[in-house]
């Protein structure tokens, strides 16, 4: 499960097997199909509006996907589950 705080013994490969989850499609990248697949297996209601917007405040290099990255860079800098950071209003 993707509950509690993500810490130190949290290494790369953890965050990787996580990034697959998304990945169903094994592209090595998360698209907006992928995540919006995600968030309805987490019962998460979210427009395609928010959805993109989580896209675009995690992708670093403009190609309008997640890589592999990207999801590290945001799940160590974030901590918790990826999406409940993402949806923070407070960015």
């Amino acid at each position: 499960m993707m509950t509690g705080k993500m810490g130190e013994k949290d290494t790369r490969e953890e965050i990787l097997k996580v990034f697959k989850l998304f990945d169903d499609d094994s592209t090595g990248k998360i698209s907006f199909r992928n995540l919006k697949r995600v968030a309805k297996e987490l019962g998460e209601n979210m427009t395609d509006e928010e959805l993109q917007d989580m896209i675009d405040q995690a992708d670093r290099d403009g190609d309008g996907e997640i890589n592999a990255d990207e999801f590290y860079r945001i799940m160590k800098k974030r901590g918790d589950n990826p999406l409940d950071d993402l949806l923070d209003d407070s960015d």
